[in-house]
């Protein structure tokens, strides 16, 4: 997706740009969650920020025994995960509702634990999905033999808090061409225009350069910025200063649709709507489906908590804007598929892109 920013001029700056791209999958069912049988109470009708709100509230409330929520955007309510009956009662006095659940999130972080250790091969990426209460590993084309009996053995062996799934899609990271940011020949998206230390800059992912680059509005033109912080793999964002007298206004070209402004950034929910645009495939909507998401790209590179989506993206989108209503939420990171047939994108949070550069949303 794309931000606009204007100097004498108004200038567009397009969505995305370099594309990490993953297999989208089929979605895999699971008996391992039951609804809660507890007295019936009015659950609150809420809006995507204040489910977020109550959520994190919750959370800390529960400490130990949380076990993840999600957003049920058809009936704007919050589903809140719980291990006994203790906890279904706080959810429901709060005005979320309450499931019981077998796993805590703390059992299912430790399960990420052990995947790191006995399944990171290229090719797999795995991330924390609520309404399954598992962690979902997803293998791509590329995992075969002894790799694919590695990783099956380590889903195995966690029971009842992993399950795995294929993609015939394969995990990658290119550069592809388009009328976006330009650096050295390649050529990214801008993904958020911020604010750092008083001065203009934006963030784009981490993978389209390094620190010290330099970026153009057309291949070959003069720089309008330089690439101060660059954080990939691992990470998946960069901050960019723009250089000379500029207006970035904090908003998102929405490609014939008019902008979209940006008032702030926000925690992803899974089951939150949202929006993304990019220089190639312009804007697609779809929902957030698993949070804390890990990729282990096919060159051996790494990125861990990543949004999951199943939004479409194709090469070219890669770098730009995901966004809620006026909230900034992610930067795209890579994805698989095609916005003919469907896929999924991973997202870089942008609330973490913002407290580690020291940048702000406007």
């Amino acid at each position: 997706m794309n931000h606009r920013r204007s100097s004498k001029k108004r200038i567009l700056m397009a969505g995305g740009a370099v594309a990490a791209l993953v297999g989208a999958g089929v979605t895999v069912q699971t008996a391992n969650a039951s609804q809660d049988t507890g007295a019936q109470v009015q659950v609150r009708t809420l809006s995507v920020a204040a489910a977020g709100s109550l959520a994190s509230s919750l959370q800390k409330d529960l400490g130990s025994e949380a076990a993840g929520a999600f957003y049920d955007a058809s009936a704007k309510k919050l589903v809140v995960n719980v291990v006994d009956q203790a906890g279904a009662d706080a959810v429901r006095a709060a005005g979320g509702e309450a499931r019981i659940v077998e796993n805590t999130l703390a059992e299912l972080k430790a399960a990420r634990g052990e995947l790191k250790k006995d399944a990171s091969v290229p090719g797999t990426s795995w991330a924390v999905d609520p309404e399954t209460n598992t962690v979902i590993v997803t293998a791509d084309r590329t995992v075969k033999g002894a790799d694919l009996a590695k990783v099956t053995s380590a889903v195995k062996e966690l029971g009842g808090k992993a399950e795995l799934k294929r993609t015939q899609g394969e995990f990658r990271t290119f550069l592809s061409g388009g009328d976006a940011i330009h650096s050295g020949g390649g050529r990214c998206s801008l993904g958020f225009n911020v604010v750092k230390d008083g001065a203009p800059h934006f963030i784009t992912a981490g993978h389209c350069g390094e620190t010290g680059s330099e970026w153009s509005e057309s291949a070959g033109g003069a720089p309008v910025g330089k690439m101060v912080d660059s954080q990939f793999p691992g990470n998946d964002f960069a901050l960019v200063k723009y250089e000379g007298d500029v207006s970035a206004p904090s908003e998102v070209n929405l490609y014939g649709g008019g902008t979209q402004a940006i008032a702030k950034a926000a925690e992803a929910t899974v089951g939150m709507k949202v929006t993304r645009s990019g220089s190639t495939t312009q804007v697609h909507e779809g929902t957030v489906t698993g949070l804390d998401a890990t990729v282990n790209y096919g060159n051996g590179d790494v990125v861990e908590g990543l949004i999951q989506t199943d939004v479409c993206a194709e090469p070219g989108d890669s770098g730009g804007s995901l966004f809620s209503g006026d909230a900034a939420v992610g930067l795209t990171s890579g994805g698989s598929g095609d916005c003919s047939s469907g896929g999924e994108t991973f997202f870089q949070p942008v609330t973490e892109a913002l407290s580690a550069t020291g940048a702000t949303i406007g």
